[in-house]
């Protein structure tokens, strides 16, 4: 199926061919001829043209799509289709973890998933035996595989920080052996970071994401602390600190804005104000009953939003002060693999989540849930048909997907969110799909106007 995405943004007219991945920054004429060339000849373009260029000119780009659709970067056919066959029936090796090391925390976030950190059941710390059990469960299913993956999570990790440094050890002792290389990171809070943990996280993490709400006004309504203090003041310096000690690399100051802040963009601009240059901000997740929901009457505000901050990162990238936004940072020159593009995150798959007690789940959030329990570290996968429900989880599996332009960049969007509100992993969140693909379009746009400006 041939596939064309033609928007307009900021000054810029954009035509992306789905299946080849090709952006086009075209003229109004070339625009107008690029959506009548499918369903009329040459003579029939020149005739609904003629009042806006010259037969000469129009003859001239008609020529110049034909010679692009020709090289495969217009109007091109959907070749990952019959690459899915394949991707059913091939072997899956585990190459990321979760470990929910803390099922406990020191915040009380109004929006929290985990139910305050304790994922609706009981509190708990992840003990060294479980956390080994799961480094060792990881290097016997990971295959040829020799980079891996494990993010430390919670609740708070930093709740249970001896453990987290004896799992570090107990993994780098593994890697000569094993022929494997352990990249680890951490997800915290920020109220325990001190010095040590500092030191800690700079020689071992490969990533720390650091979670602050933006303003202080929106962060201390939305994360306080379990005596219902604010935050904020008690984590942003520490952040600052850790941003710097990193070299303002590889960490990430990740948000989440629910229907009190639909302005999330002066919270974005808040983090590069405070001199963070790694930053996030995810739209929060819940029951549309709760307060704080984001619903569909929200979406305008909220593409409101997403051009405000594209502008202001353009603007900062041009002066020389710019930042890194997750979502604005699209690779339009290779991007990922085929079976990246059809799947995405691998939940369930390769990407696995381990609770204290060594339970495994596809993901975190699908934790606590025990139709999606998929077996322990001690035993292993014990229900493989879990497992291959979720090998089948892709975008041709997915109704909503087939005329989405931006399926190949999302990859189908999030299981637990289809899950969530639709019941079935094969389904697609539709608030989130019109955020996603706004972000597309904003971020084919920055990659224009920078362009444009090197040019």
């Amino acid at each position: 199926m041939v596939q064309i995405h033609q928007y307009k943004s900021n000054g810029y007219n954009i035509v992306l061919d789905v299946n080849s991945g090709s952006v086009h920054v075209v003229d109004d004429v070339t625009y107008d001829l690029i959506a009548l060339y499918q369903d009329n000849d040459k003579a029939a373009i020149i005739e609904k043209l003629k009042d806006k260029a010259s037969v000469e000119e129009i003859s001239e780009i008609y020529d110049e799509i034909t010679e692009l659709k020709n090289n495969g970067q217009l109007f091109t056919e959907d070749i990952y289709r019959q690459y899915i066959t394949d991707f059913k029936k091939r072997k899956t090796v585990v190459k990321a973890l979760c470990l929910h090391i803390a099922h406990d925390c020191n915040l009380a976030c109004r929006y929290c998933f985990a139910g305050k950190g304790e994922y609706n059941g009981q509190k708990d710390l992840m003990s060294l035996e479980v956390g080994k059990k799961a480094i060792d469960f990881m290097i016997e299913n990971s295959g040829n595989r020799v980079n891996l993956e494990v993010d430390f999570f919670g609740g708070e990790p930093l709740m249970n920080f001896d453990v987290v440094k004896e799992i570090v050890k107990y993994g780098r002792s593994k890697e000569a052996i094993y022929n494997k290389n352990f990249r680890f990171t951490l997800t915290t809070n920020g109220v325990l970071l001190n010095d040590e943990v500092m030191e800690f996280a700079n020689k071992e993490m490969s990533n720390v994401v650091l979670s602050l709400d933006g303003r202080k006004e929106v962060n201390d309504y939305m994360r306080p602390t379990r005596n219902g203090q604010g935050s904020y003041d008690i984590i942003v310096p520490k952040f600052q600190k850790l941003a710097e000690s990193r070299n303002q690399m590889n960490y990430y100051v990740r948000g989440t804005f629910t229907h009190n802040n639909l302005d999330f963009a002066d919270d974005v601009i808040h983090y590069a104000d405070l001199g963070f240059k790694q930053m996030s901000m995810e739209p929060v997740v819940s029951d549309y009953d709760e307060p704080y929901a984001i619903k569909e009457e929200d979406l305008p505000k909220i593409m409101e939003e997403y051009d405000k901050l594209a502008l202001e990162y353009i603007k900062r990238r041009k002066e020389g002060r710019g930042f890194n936004f997750f979502h604005f940072m699209i690779d339009l020159n290779q991007g990922p693999c085929v079976a990246k593009r059809l799947s995405g995150c691998g939940s369930g798959t390769e990407y696995l989540a381990v609770t204290p007690w060594g339970d495994l789940y596809p993901c975190h959030q699908f934790v606590g849930n025990e139709d999606f329990l998929l077996g322990n570290v001690f035993d292993g996968i014990t229900r493989q048909d879990i497992s291959d429900e979720f090998k089948l989880c892709n975008v041709y599996a997915k109704e909503k997907c087939q005329d989405c332009f931006a399926r190949y960049y999302c990859s189908g969007g999030c299981a637990a969110n289809s899950y969530k509100f639709h019941g079935t992993i094969n389904d697609a969140y539709d608030i989130g799909c019109e955020m996603q693909r706004k972000r597309i379009e904003c971020s084919i746009m920055i990659k224009a106007a920078l362009a444009d400006e090197e040019s």
